[in-house]
């Protein structure tokens, strides 16, 4: 038997806040013909930007994440505000987090984060031939260190750890399938 999507039978907003909002969906099972509630976090899309340098250089960001109440590595990124495209996001969030901009931005793959609970995908960028530009802008609510690795240490980076944020490593994962595959030795 093939799945098919469930028929929504109604969908209420139950609160907004400045990140998401979370909804309420009643459906319809096609397989049973029972109803059952899901609860579906609405939020924007975000983007995240793999900046790498002339020199073969990622520049990392180091930032606290409350979620889970620790210092993470990463890339910069962020979420993409109404009336802004993707890219625009990415190369701002670049600059902002970074001090950083690029001289070509390229998207290299879109995911779901979480589909079974959230609505949105987020966009990875490879920001080519970055320079330093100008000085951080950071948000009231962020706390960014700038982390300058060779290229060729992510994978260890990532083995031993050291990056292991799902949206970073799916970021890389598609970095390496796509454009560095002859690169990656085990």
């Amino acid at each position: 038997m093939a799945v098919k999507p469930w028929k929504i039978v109604s969908s209420k907003m139950e609160k907004s806040f400045r990140i998401f909002n979370l909804r309420t969906d009643r459906a319809l099972s096609p397989r049973t013909g029972r109803e059952h509630d899901f609860y579906v976090l609405e939020s924007s899309d975000w983007v995240n930007v793999i900046p790498l340098t002339r020199q073969e250089e990622v520049i990392l960001i180091r930032q606290y994440r409350h979620g889970i109440r620790e210092v993470t590595l990463e890339i910069p990124g962020g979420i993409v505000e109404k009336g802004d495209s993707p890219e625009d996001t990415a190369r701002k969030e670049l600059r902002e987090e970074t001090g950083y901009t690029a001289s070509e931005m390229l998207l290299i793959g879109t995911v779901y984060p979480n589909p079974a609970f959230l609505n949105n995908r987020c966009h990875t960028y490879l920001a080519r031939d970055v320079s330093r530009t100008g000085k951080q802008d950071q948000d009231a609510n962020e706390d960014i260190e700038i982390v300058i690795k060779p290229l060729e240490d992510i994978p260890g980076l990532i083995r031993r750890g050291e990056i292991r944020h799902s949206l970073v490593l799916a970021a890389f994962y598609r970095f390496y399938m796509e454009y560095r595959a002859s690169a990656i030795s085990y």
